[in-house]
């Protein structure tokens, strides 16, 4: 049969390997790619519930307030205040309940134990986070969505395409999958 076929086209059997072994290397670049697509896209859900997570224990150390913390090396009132409050103006209200403004309140060394007060999250004015965050909307893509009908529906704007790839983390936002869940922010 190839014979027939070689002949009619005049092919030498050369040329039919090589278009034979490209078409081989072609489908398997296209598999390749499909799977690690598709790997990074429930690696960055992964990552994203994972960052969810670690927001949701440090909410839980605020509830935990008075806490002793013991200084490390590399450690300032700022980044103790940060840790505990997510605001790093909080090192005053470390500094006063251990008395450290007295002294210089730049100067803290690894060794010494602190106080953690229970005490207002303390923001400049204007802080973006100092509003009430509003949580993105969560959607589970169906059979046949697009990005673009997912934007018209859920944002107000096919042209919010583009904002809800970015929030995602999407390489090819032309690869949605049904049963993915994304956020749409707000």
């Amino acid at each position: 049969m190839w014979k027939k076929i070689r002949k009619k086209f005049d092919f030498p059997e050369s040329y039919i390997s090589i278009t034979l072994g490209f078409l081989v290397v072609l489908v398997a670049g296209i598999l390749t790619y499909n799977y690690f697509s598709k790997n990074q896209i429930t690696f960055r859900q992964e990552q994203q519930k994972q960052e969810e997570a670690q927001k949701q224990q440090e909410q839980a150390k605020l509830m935990e307030l008075p806490a002793k913390y013991t200084v490390k090396a590399s450690d300032n009132l700022w980044k103790i205040a940060e840790k505990y409050y997510g605001s790093g103006y909080n090192w005053v209200s470390i500094a006063k309940a251990n008395n450290v403004l007295a002294a210089n309140p730049d100067y803290v060394e690894s060794g010494w134990e602190l106080t953690i007060p229970e005490a207002d999250v303390i923001r400049p004015p204007g802080d973006i986070s100092a509003t009430a965050s509003v949580q993105p909307k969560e959607y589970t893509v169906q059979k046949g969505d697009t990005l673009w009908g997912i934007a018209e529906r859920e944002a107000g704007s096919g042209y919010d395409w583009t904002k809800i790839a970015q929030y995602n983390g999407m390489q090819n936002p032309d690869l949605i999958f049904s049963g993915n869940v994304i956020k749409i922010p707000r």
